[in-house]
C-alpha cells in the first residue's frame, strides 16, 4: 500500500514539474516572421496560427500552431520555433489543383455523381492525405454500383506556379455478379421465400435489364432492413440479422449470405386503448373491433402502425387535434400485450397564414385551396390536404409549407412558399396503327391572368374525324368552391368507310360543380347540339332512316366521390364518378349513363399500381333507335392494341357501335430500368373490354371480351412530355382492327 502511495506521489510531482518548466520556458513574442509562402499572405498564416504580438508562447503552444496550420490543408510542410522573442513560421505550400480528370468513365451521370462525392476539387489545395481518402471513396462509390474489381491509377502533372493537374485513370472491370444467395442460421423460412423479400437477386442471363443481379453494398444494407421487417410482420419480434457478407466464388462472382436468428414467434395478446375522459369511446369502436380480430394472431409491426394511424385519423377527424398516441409493449412467454394510449397535448391555433412566391397567381386562388382558416385549431390532416390541393393546381414547380411559433405561446404561423412555373402549353400528338394515323394540336393556358382560369383550345384530325373545342373553366368562380365551365364544340365525322355515315355537330355546354359533402362533389350541366347526319347509300336500310337534321338538349348530373390520398401524384385511395345525361328537348331521346372507378395502391417503394373500371350505356327513351353518333365505341385509351372505334358490332362493313360498353384496366410502374436517364417511367398494362347491344338488330351484336397486354414509356424530355406504348392483343374478334403502336409529344411555354 505504501509503495502504491509513493508511486502516485512521484507521478504527481513529475507532471507538476513538467508543467512548471513549460511555463518557465514561455517567451513573449515581439515579432512574427513567415517564410516560404508564395500564394498565401503572411497575415493570413499569422491568423491561422492563432498567435499575436505580446502573447506568451510555450512548447504546448508551438505544437498547437503546427496542428492549426496543418488542419488548413494549405501546407505540405510546416515548422515553428522561437528565437530572440521572434516566432518563426516556415511553410511549404501545397500545390493548387488546376484540373481533375477522370479517364475511363463514359456515363455522364456517373461522372457527375463522382465529381460531387470527391473531396478534392478543381482550384482547391492538393493534399496527399485527402488524395488517399478520395481514392478509397471512389473505390466504395463503384462498389455501390457493382464494380468490385475496379482499379484506380493516379498521375500528377506538375505545372508552373506550384499548380498541378490530377488525373484518375479508372478501369471499372466487370460488375460483380451475385451467382448465389443463401440464408443461414435459424431462418425458419425457405430460401425461395426469402429471396422474394430482398431486392438483390441471383444473376441470370435473361435478366439483362436488371441492375439487382450485381453486388451492391447499399442494396445489401437495404436487404437487411427488408428481411428484418419481413420477420417482424410474421411474428418474430426478437429477430436479429446477425450479418450479411459476400463470399467470392470465382473471378467475377460472389455468393451473398445472410445470417438470420429468428428467435421465438410471438402472438398478439391483450390489446387495450386508453383515451382521455372527455373523449367519446364510440368514436373508437372500429379500433376496438380491430383489436378482437388480432387476438392470438402473429405479431406484426405493420399492424401496429396501422392501429396508430387509425387512432390518429379518428382523433383528428373528431376535432381532438392536440394528441399524442404512444405504444407500450409487454411480452409474457410468447404473448405480447400492447397498450395504446392517447394523451392530450397543448392545443395551438393558427395566428396567420402567409403565402410567398406568387408573382402571377392571385392570392385568392391559393387561399381557396386551403382547408383551414386563421383562428382555427391546427389540424395536421387539413394542413397536408391544403398543400396538396395547391400542388394539384399544377401551377407551381415547388410547394413547401413550414410551421413557425406565433406571437402567443399557443399560436402558430403557417408559411406557404411556392415557385411558379410556365402554365401555358402547346400540345402536338400523332398516332399510327394498322388502319391509319391521327394528329392533334392544342394551345392551353391553365392559369389565365393569374386567376386560376383554364383556357383550352384544341383541334384533333384523323382520317375520319375533325374535332375542334374551346373551353373556359373557372375552378374558383367568385372565390367560392364552385367551378364554372363553358365549352364550344364542333365535330365533323366521316365514318362512311367504317360505319356508313357522316355527321356534323355544333353545340355548346355550360356546367358547374360544387362540394356537397366531404370528398363528394355534385355537378349540374346543360348541353345543346345541332347535328346533320348523311347516311351513305351503301348503308343498311335501318341506318338510312337516321339521315336528317337533329336538335338535342340534355341536362347532365354528376356525382364525384374522391378518396385519393392526394390529387397530385396519387399513391393510395380511389376515385369514383357517375354521370347521367337526361334528354329534355331531343329528336332521339337518348339517355346515357357513365360510371368510372379507379383505385390506386403503392405496392412497394416508387411503385404505383392502378385498377380502373368503366361502364357506359346509351338507350332511347322512345321507340326510336339510338342515333348513330350517340352509339358507344371503345376509346383507344381503354383498349390499347386496337384502333379506336374499330371494335364491336358491324352492320355489313360498317362499325356501328353498341348500346353498352365496359372495360377494366390494370397498370403498374416497373422498377427503374434506365438508371442514368431521369424523368422516365416504364409501365406495364393489361386491358380487357366488351362492347355489345344493337337495339335495331340483336343478330349484329358481336359481343365478346377483347383484351391486350403491353408496355408504355413516359419520358419528360427538355422539349416536353413524350409517350410511347406497345400493345399486343390477346383475345379479339375477327372483325376488330388492331393498333400496336402509339406515340405522342408535347411542349410547354
Amino acid at each position: 500500500m505504501n509503495i502504491l502511495k509513493s508511486f502516485y506521489k512521484f507521478n504527481f510531482l513529475l507532471i507538476f514539474f513538467l508543467i512548471f518548466t513549460s511555463i518557465l520556458r514561455a517567451e513573449v513574442i515581439n515579432k512574427i516572421n513567415v517564410e516560404g509562402n508564395e500564394r498565401i499572405s503572411s497575415k493570413t498564416i499569422q491568423m491561422f496560427s492563432g498567435v499575436s504580438i505580446n502573447d506568451n508562447v510555450t512548447e504546448v503552444d508551438l505544437n498547437n500552431i503546427l496542428k492549426r496550420l496543418y488542419n488548413t490543408n494549405f501546407f505540405d510542410l510546416v515548422s515553428v520555433k522561437v528565437f530572440n522573442e521572434t516566432l518563426i513560421i516556415k511553410v511549404k505550400e501545397n500545390p493548387i489543383i488546376q484540373n481533375i480528370s477522370y479517364e475511363g468513365i463514359k456515363s455522364s451521370k456517373i461522372l457527375e455523381d463522382l465529381k460531387k462525392s470527391s473531396i478534392l476539387k478543381s482550384r482547391s489545395s492538393f493534399n496527399k492525405v485527402l488524395l488517399e481518402k478520395d481514392k478509397k471513396k471512389i473505390k466504395n462509390f463503384f462498389k455501390n454500383l457493382g464494380y468490385y474489381f475496379s482499379k484506380i491509377e493516379i498521375s500528377i502533372d506538375e505545372l508552373e506556379d506550384n499548380k498541378i493537374n490530377l488525373n484518375y485513370n479508372i478501369s471499372l472491370g466487370e460488375k460483380a455478379k451475385i451467382k448465389k444467395i443463401s440464408f443461414i442460421g435459424d431462418k425458419i423460412f425457405k430460401d425461395k421465400k426469402l429471396k422474394n423479400v430482398i431486392l438483390s437477386e441471383e444473376y441470370k442471363p435473361w435478366k439483362f435489364l436488371s441492375g439487382r443481379k450485381y453486388l451492391n453494398e447499399s442494396m445489401i444494407n437495404y436487404d437487411e432492413r427488408l428481411l428484418k421487417n419481413f420477420y417482424l410482420n410474421k411474428g418474430f419480434y426478437n429477430v436479429v440479422i446477425n450479418s450479411s457478407f459476400a463470399k467470392m466464388i470465382d473471378d467475377q462472382s460472389f455468393e451473398l449470405i445472410f445470417n438470420i436468428d429468428a428467435n421465438t414467434k410471438v402472438f398478439f395478446g391483450d390489446l387495450k386503448l386508453e383515451i382521455p375522459n372527455d373523449f367519446s369511446k364510440s368514436h373508437y369502436e372500429v379500433v376496438e373491433k380491430f383489436f378482437k380480430k388480432l387476438e392470438n394472431e402473429p405479431y406484426s409491426v405493420n399492424r401496429i402502425e396501422d392501429i396508430v394511424e387509425k387512432i390518429e385519423v379518428i382523433t383528428i377527424n373528431e376535432q381532438y387535434e392536440s394528441i399524442k398516441a404512444s405504444v407500450n409493449e409487454n411480452i409474457i412467454s410468447n404473448k405480447i400485450n400492447i397498450s395504446f394510449k392517447i394523451e392530450e397535448t397543448e392545443k395551438f391555433f393558427i395566428e396567420r397564414i402567409n403565402i410567398f412566391g406568387n408573382n402571377i397567381t392571385r392570392e385568392s386562388v391559393l387561399r381557396n385551396q386551403i382547408e383551414i382558416d386563421e383562428g382555427d385549431p391546427f389540424n395536421q390532416i387539413l394542413y397536408a390536404k391544403s398543400l396538396n390541393n395547391i400542388k394539384a393546381l399544377n401551377f407551381f414547380e415547388k410547394v413547401e409549407g413550414e410551421i413557425l411559433d406565433g406571437s402567443q405561446f399557443n399560436t402558430k404561423i403557417i408559411n406557404i412558399n411556392i415557385t411558379e412555373k410556365a402554365t401555358g402549353e402547346i400540345f402536338a400528338g400523332v398516332g399510327t396503327g394498322t388502319d391509319g394515323s391521327n394528329f392533334s394540336f392544342g394551345i392551353k393556358e391553365n392559369n389565365y391572368l393569374g386567376r386560376g382560369v383554364k383556357v383550352d383550345s384544341n383541334l384533333m384530325v384523323s382520317e375520319e374525324k375533325v374535332k375542334g373545342k374551346f373551353l373556359v373553366s373557372n375552378p374558383n368562380y367568385k372565390n367560392s368552391d364552385k367551378n364554372f365551365d363553358l365549352a364550344l364544340e364542333a365535330t365533323s365525322i366521316d365514318r362512311v368507310a367504317t360505319s356508313g355515315y357522316k355527321s356534323n355537330v355544333t353545340g355548346f355546354s355550360i356546367g358547374t360543380q360544387f362540394e356537397f359533402l366531404d370528398d363528394l362533389r355534385l355537378g349540374l350541366s346543360t348541353k345543346n347540339n345541332i347535328e346533320k347526319i348523311d347516311v351513305d347509300s351503301s348503308a343498311s336500310s335501318r341506318q338510312k332512316k337516321q339521315d336528317g337534321n337533329y336538335f338535342d338538349s340534355f341536362i347532365g348530373l354528376d356525382f364525384i366521390y374522391d378518396k385519393r390520398n392526394q390529387k397530385y401524384q396519387t399513391t393510395d385511395g380511389f376515385f369514383s364518378s357517375y354521370n347521367v345525361n337526361v334528354p329534355i328537348i331531343s329528336d332521339t331521346n337518348t339517355l346515357t349513363n357513365i360510371y368510372n372507378y379507379k383505385i390506386f395502391k403503392e405496392l412497394y417503394e416508387n411503385n404505383v399500381s392502378t385498377l380502373s373500371l368503366l361502364f357506359k350505356t346509351a338507350n332511347s327513351l322512345s321507340s326510336d333507335d339510338v342515333k348513330l353518333s350517340e352509339r358507344l365505341y371503345l376509346p383507344g385509351r381503354r383498349l390499347r392494341g386496337f384502333e379506336s372505334g374499330k371494335v364491336g358490332p358491324k352492320d355489313g362493313s360498317d362499325f356501328i357501335g353498341g348500346n353498352y360498353v365496359s372495360s377494366i384496366n390494370a397498370t403498374t410502374t416497373l422498377p427503374v430500368i434506365f438508371q442514368n436517364v431521369q424523368n422516365v417511367d416504364v409501365v406495364m398494362f393489361a386491358d380487357a373490354a366488351n362492347i355489345w347491344g344493337v337495339d335495331y338488330d340483336s343478330s349484329l351484336d358481336n359481343s365478346g371480351i377483347r383484351s391486350s397486354v403491353g408496355l408504355g414509356l413516359d419520358w419528360l424530355t427538355p422539349v416536353g412530355p413524350l409517350t410511347f406504348s406497345f400493345a399486343h392483343p390477346v383475345t379479339k374478334e375477327p372483325t376488330d382492327i388492331e393498333e400496336t403502336f402509339r406515340f405522342n409529344i408535347g411542349t410547354t411555354f
